[in-house]
């Protein structure tokens, strides 16, 4: 098997595994949209909710792999298994101790971390005050995400994707459990889902301990805060912490923004984006955390000719599945919130809000998902310190077009400032990686892009056409994208279009001569013929 089926392979066990965890994960926000709906309660959960979700995409998921799994490949690859054991139970003990600090200090100053996030809230006491309970309760699970990132690093520098890609779905598992269990007996419901938080982050970490087992690693307390690779790890840690945690920056500064504007439009941002995070985390993050080691064990070997053909590989495959998820999120957005939100107190105004909030995200989703991969070019080369600068130009822009877009277009106009920023991010990654590396085929690259933009388009103008057709309409009008209920009528009808609209694209890619559909279409008949 060679680099590229092997770096296709991890990412589709991550992206089956990643499928799972978010179908879960939209289980769990049908029923907290039905249960809760789109409130200024909601709000304060959701707002509460940005802050360990903020940290743990800044201080865990993000920043410990990307500083953590170059130095483990680097210390396996040259030093051997032993030593790379020794490190995981170093950086184990010094996270440990480290992440108690932490979330003590979350949690003694948690409304002075509210004022900071979410400031409009101040003006509302009620609001206010069950906010800073939210964030208190889900403050600990910071600490065992962080523990559960460093399991996943360590996982996949050993060539072993599935279940950590599986885990975040214990999460959902634990908040669903909640909602139908302990909430009623609670005053304030959202205080025991914000139990179930922290709950399945310690399950998000428990989850992984066997396959850590299996592979002999047994973390012991070894304090050597003096060790090289440790001290390497720091060094690359602080600035992949603004380089990898871009997005997550850009998402809080929308919600100081938003914590301006009326009741419900934090929820619908909030829906939106977990809309945006699906083609996200399934393509776009198990693609980037798939390809890290691959791009580490090169960089540690100096062969750039390698690195650059999988960079160039893993891009174009990328775009090839994310643009027309992209295009089909703006043609079909309407239908597919009516169909897994509208019910119970989410209204179809809450459905309106989160289509038009998802509009906006869905131009950067591109963007979003090639700065990740982009981004892991550079950890694996040791160099966090770009990164960081480009996030500060993005971070910078989003702020800007915040300002300038919040007024005349609302919670959509920051939605927007958000993806404007992502794109930013990853054209200037981009950028910079081409003159460093001299070539990364870019005009391959763009030629496929192009292609693939033209054939998405199509798609999407046809998948558009039919959901706004009159077939579906009764004889009063057409009201059924309007509607609650018909649920299994209207998913029927929406997993319809889907399929002929994916049918469209590949047809149009096929006769266009894409390379990417040639690879998978070859690959599959090499592993049809093997069985």
């Amino acid at each position: 098997m060679d680099e590229k089926e092997r770096i296709t392979k991890a990412a589709a066990l991550m992206s089956i595994a990643t499928f799972l965890s978010r179908i879960t994960g939209y289980i769990k926000d049908m029923i907290l949209a039905k249960v809760f709906g789109a409130s200024g309660v909601t709000d304060t959960f959701f707002v509460a909710f940005r802050i360990p979700n903020l940290l743990r995409e800044l201080f865990a998921e993000g920043s410990i792999s990307a500083a953590f799994v170059p130095v483990f490949t680097e210390c396996l690859t040259k030093e051997g298994k032993e030593e790379a054991k020794r490190l995981a139970s170093i950086v184990f003990t010094f996270l440990l101790l480290t992440l108690t600090i932490i979330t003590l200090l979350g949690i003694l100053f948690a409304p002075y971390v509210v004022s900071l996030i979410a400031p409009g809230f101040m003006k509302d006491a009620e609001k206010f005050s069950l906010t800073i309970k939210l964030a208190k309760i889900m403050f600990p699970f910071l600490f065992f995400i962080s523990l559960a990132a460093l399991a996943m690093g360590i996982l996949n520098s050993l060539k072993a994707f599935f279940i950590p890609a599986l885990a975040p779905m214990f999460l959902n598992l634990s908040i669903i459990a909640c909602v139908f269990t302990i909430a009623p007996q609670f005053s304030q419901p959202l205080l025991a889902i914000a139990l179930g938080v922290t709950i399945g982050g310690a399950l998000q970490f428990g989850v992984q301990i066997p396959s850590l087992i299996r592979q002999g690693i047994d973390f012991k307390p070894i304090l050597s805060f003096s060790h090289p690779a440790l001290r390497k790890m720091l060094t690359l840690l602080m600035p992949a912490i603004a380089g990898m945690g871009v997005a997550q920056i850009n998402i809080f500064l929308s919600t100081i923004f938003v914590s301006y504007l009326p009741d419900g439009f934090a929820t619908y941002l909030y829906y939106a984006m977990r809309l945006i995070h699906f083609p996200i985390g399934i393509f776009g993050v198990a693609m980037a955390m798939a390809v890290l080691p691959t791009l580490s064990r090169y960089a540690v070997k100096g062969d750039m000719d390698s690195l650059r053909d999988t960079l160039s590989f893993s891009l174009s495959l990328l775009f090839f599945i994310t643009i027309p998820a992209m295009a089909g999120l703006i043609a079909l957005g309407k239908p597919i919130v009516n169909v897994l939100f509208q019910r119970g107190e989410f209204t179809y105004e809450a459905t309106l809000g989160t289509a038009y909030a998802l509009l906006f995200y869905s131009a950067g989703l591109w963007a979003f998902v090639g700065a990740r991969v982009t981004a892991s070019v550079f950890y694996s080369t040791q160099d966090t310190k770009t990164p960081m600068k480009v996030a500060g130009l993005s971070i910078l822009t989003n702020i800007i077009f915040s300002i300038i877009l919040m007024g005349p277009l609302k919670h959509g106009g920051l939605a927007l400032a958000n993806a404007i920023g992502s794109m930013v991010n990853f054209i200037a990654l981009f950028w910079i990686l081409r003159k460093r590396l001299r070539r990364i085929d870019g005009r391959k690259i763009l030629k496929s892009f192009a292609k693939i933009s033209f054939a998405s388009s199509l798609m999407a103008l046809m998948g558009w056409m039919i959901t706004k057709g009159d077939i579906w309409c009764a004889p009063e009008g057409c009201t059924l994208w309007m509607e609650s209920g018909r649920i299994i009528e209207k998913a029927g009808i929406l997993g319809g279009v889907i399929v002929i609209c994916i049918a469209i694209y590949l047809l149009i890619m096929h006769f266009m001569k894409s390379e990417e559909l040639k690879y998978l279409i070859k690959m599959y008949r090499e592993r049809k013929s093997k069985s």
